[in-house]
């Protein structure tokens, strides 16, 4: 069983976006930050549910590949589900639709109380108040001898990371620049320490940079 964490970053290290408007809620700079990824043919297929075939192979979808494999359970903040912008919406079952691409427990890290969210092909959100320490165990037993992943965002992962919970550390590193946001790499000087590094160069320009304990 391996905790771990996959995020895509900029040049200059930021993992989160601040260009979004009330009409583009995503904003520009995010596709171009997750441009590699959704292009990929396991992107496609995972989360848009599109079996033509199409999307980009090589490289990059290995890496999406992976980012599915094995997993057994996910933690993830807040924003990442949405709350942020739905927190006041009863309804709100999260961004992926019908069909969340998880498969697996979901645990929701929040200060507020929902209810358990059940999806047919196995997605659970269920949301709780609990420090990194605490929802990491809880994760792992739901997870049954899989992988568990802290999804994001990076203040969330960044917690993890600093409780040093985290196994594997994989960074997309998009070459693009940002300029602002919330950097990944701040106030985590020597994170390196006690972790093997290895680095993939992608066809498309994206640096896979892998810490692995």
């Amino acid at each position: 069983m391996t905790v771990r964490v996959d995020l895509n970053i900029s040049l200059d290290g930021f993992a989160t976006t601040t260009d979004q408007t009330p009409e583009n809620p995503f904003g520009e700079d995010w596709s171009r930050l997750v441009h590699t990824y959704v292009s990929t043919r396991t992107f496609r297929e995972r989360v848009l549910h599109d079996t033509s075939g199409t999307g980009t192979t090589g490289i990059n979808d290995d890496y999406a590949q992976a980012y599915f494999a094995e997993l057994g359970a996910e933690i993830m903040g807040a924003g990442m589900f949405g709350l942020h912008d739905h927190q006041d919406d009863p309804d709100w079952r999260g961004w992926w639709g019908k069909e969340p691409p998880f498969r697996v427990p979901v645990f929701v890290l929040t200060h507020t109380p929902r209810p358990t969210i059940e999806f047919d092909n196995g997605t659970t959100f269920t949301f709780i108040d609990a420090a990194p320490e605490e929802a990491l165990a809880t994760a792992i037993a739901a997870a049954g001898g899989r992988d568990v992943r802290v999804g994001g965002g990076p203040t969330t992962v960044k917690q993890f990371l600093r409780a040093g919970l985290v196994d594997q550390l994989h960074v997309a590193i998009v070459p693009i620049l940002l300029g602002r946001g919330i950097r990944l790499w701040d106030d985590l000087r020597g994170l390196e320490s006690g972790y093997t590094i290895s680095s993939e160069a992608a066809e498309s320009g994206v640096i896979h940079l892998t810490l692995r304990r």
